[in-house]
């Protein structure tokens, strides 16, 4: 990671937590339920904010992986673009303007593709949340708290999915092939698994592993996700709940993840059209 790219992902992450902040209330710590007109409102200014992310790809996008010349954008295409679409961008040493455009426009449409992409292979973690939700008896008013923690924690664990990912592309290309294997595999399961209408509580694997390794308390305690007891630390079953999404994500991550490197090899606009999906997806959760 060059400095270009620390700064540009550094200001990525932090106008990310501002718009968390602003969206999600962490300024108030009131609990209430979310609006139609509020998740609706939240839903167009994420599909605006990643239209105007795009735009800046377009624009200015070569600033990402700091190409300066034309020996470092061809260097930046042979690093980030596959080989099949390096064809789309016209490398001419006599004319580095129009090369850069045409860099710029490729990474441009590859984070709109790869944002629709995971848009719509996550539109199913909106139901399984919801039956999360209603299989753990989680209060509509705490919906947003962890809705919140689950965002952050899937921020997390999609950057080091992502770009450890991408490391293991880079040195071992055939890592592709196994990406597409599970692609294929996930479209078959789609097309032969029955909808669960409920989870068992007790027997998911992730309560049972965090049962074993903490002691949990029985019932909810407000929207707390630990209590102390005679001296002892537990963990609630809304805690539960956000290991449950946690773990939920990850598998979806495992899905979708794949498809948008297939669409593009630069793990940075990966991550970029995954955060912003996952934020959109956030607010429709509450139509």
């Amino acid at each position: 990671m060059n400095f270009n790219e620390f700064v540009f992902f550094t200001g990525f992450l932090a106008f990310i937590s501002l718009m968390l902040i602003l969206d999600l209330g962490v300024l108030s710590r009131k609990n209430k339920s979310v609006s139609f007109q509020e998740a609706a409102t939240w839903s167009v200014v994420w599909i605006v904010v990643a239209l105007i992310f795009s735009f800046l790809l377009y624009k200015y996008g070569e600033q990402m992986h700091n190409v300066k010349d034309f020996n470092s954008l061809q260097k930046a295409v042979n690093e980030y673009v596959d080989k099949d679409s390096r064809k789309d961008v016209i490398l001419d040493a006599n004319d580095y303007e129009k090369s850069v455009q045409s860099y710029r426009s490729l990474i441009a449409l590859e984070f709109l593709t790869g944002w629709i992409l995971e848009y719509s292979l996550s539109i199913d973690n909106i139901f399984v949340i919801i039956l999360i939700f209603a299989s753990f008896k989680v209060r509509e008013k705490y919906y947003k708290k962890v809705l919140l923690w689950g965002v952050l924690g899937a921020v997390v664990m999609r950057f080091i999915f992502i770009f450890v990912g991408s490391a293991l592309i880079h040195r071992f290309e055939f890592i592709l092939y196994i990406f597409g294997g599970i692609l294929i595999f996930s479209g078959y399961k789609m097309l032969t698994e029955k909808e669960e209408e409920e989870i068992d509580t007790e027997k998911h694997p992730v309560v049972k592993l965090a049962s074993r390794y903490f002691s949990v308390f029985p019932r909810y305690v407000a929207n707390r996700f630990f209590v102390r007891r005679m001296g002892k630390v537990f963990i609630t079953p809304l805690f539960l709940v956000i290991l449950v999404i946690e773990f939920t994500d990850l598998l979806f991550a495992v899905d979708s993840v794949p498809a948008v490197f297939a669409v593009t090899k630069d793990p940075y606009l990966v991550f970029f059209s995954n955060i912003f999906a996952i934020m959109g997806l956030r607010s429709m959760f509450f139509f």
